[in-house]
């Protein structure tokens, strides 16, 4: 199988911004766009995007999962990296038009349908470091998947990372290229020296997120995860996952982490943790790695909880449990 999210459907939903208006969106080819080479995404980063799924049931029916939390969290990143507004109903209608025209092309399950909206600044003007463009380009890709992980659902080895940051504290809640450009350099020394698969990145011992994913441990019945600030990533698995935890009795604690805490709760026999994302689904961690002492969290293997929490997000999105907090859209 291909590497997750390197197949293309072949073609997107694109919107272009120009003369202080939105254009209507139309379907085109999703080979290539063009770009002046003083296009202002190619020097001052004026770029987000998101990530969500499209899931087949087992009667053939397409459903798309929470677009409406992802098309809000889209809006407010623009806002933040001072790009044009947009209305929710025109990003909501591309993803709704392209899905349905590859609606044959949504993979049963295990696997999804990626859905990649994408937001560019594309006014050539390299003067413009302190303005914003005036110009840009929302456009919407489909990539047929299957599991984030090569691994699948083993357990992840995660480098504990106190001295650095995933990005700016200020800029940790919009989903832009370069919180995850900035993240590369540590991830990559991570896994040649320590063989992780991630970066956890406590910044003076404050546990909050990977260069990917969201952050949960689970200790017994109380599931703790770093409480929502501009720092992270505000993540729709997550709050997915923590409404799923009340939903089957688990105490959810919002709070600060730190790595004296976490470390002293890993060691004990029963306690889990996972990774949280639209990607990597609710992935379980098995080693923690800080200042050169692996730490196995509980029993090393993928706890019961995690397994009880991710397969009770995945049977509402593939339909196999009723949607009762209303997070499927039908194509």
């Amino acid at each position: 199988m291909a590497a997750f999210g390197t197949v293309f459907m072949p073609q997107m939903a694109l919107a272009k911004y120009e003369d202080q208006q939105w254009g209507d969106s139309e379907i085109v080819s999703s080979d290539s766009i063009s770009l002046h080479p003083g296009a202002h995404v190619l020097h001052y980063s004026s770029t987000c995007f998101e990530g969500l799924k499209a899931f087949r049931h087992e009667d053939g029916s397409v459903h798309v999962f929470r677009m409406d939390a992802n098309i809000k969290r889209m809006a407010q990143s623009a806002e933040l990296l001072s790009l044009p507004a947009f209305k929710p109903e025109l990003l909501e209608q591309m993803v709704k038009d392209i899905v349905a025209k590859f609606a044959s092309e949504v993979p049963a399950a295990p696997g999804s349908m990626y859905i990649r909206p994408t937001f560019i600044g594309t006014e050539p003007a390299i003067g413009k470091a302190a303005a914003p463009t005036n110009s840009a380009l929302l456009y919407v890709l489909l990539s047929p998947v299957g599991d984030y992980f090569a691994v699948g659902a083993k357990p992840l080895r995660l480098l504990l990372e106190e001295n650095g940051m995933r990005c700016a504290p200020h800029m940790g809640m919009v989903k832009s290229g370069g919180n995850y450009a900035s993240a590369l350099g540590p991830i990559s020394q991570a896994r040649n020296e320590v063989d992780a698969d991630q970066v956890l990145f406590c910044p003076e011992g404050d546990v909050q997120e990977t260069g990917a994913a969201n952050f949960i441990l689970i200790d017994g019945d109380e599931l703790i995860t770093k409480a929502l600030d501009s720092s992270f990533l505000h993540g729709v698995t997550r709050n997915s996952i923590l409404t799923l935890a009340r939903d089957l009795g688990l105490k959810v604690s919002e709070r600060q982490l730190t790595v004296d805490e976490l470390l002293e709760r890993a060691a004990k026999p029963g306690c889990e943790a996972a990774l949280s994302g639209t990607a990597a689904v609710l992935t379980p961690v098995g080693t923690l790695i800080h200042k050169g002492k692996e730490h196995t969290v509980g029993s090393g293997e993928a706890g019961e909880t995690t397994l009880k929490l991710r397969q009770a997000l995945n049977d509402i999105q593939w339909g196999k449990a009723e949607d009762q907090h209303a997070w499927l859209t039908t194509i």
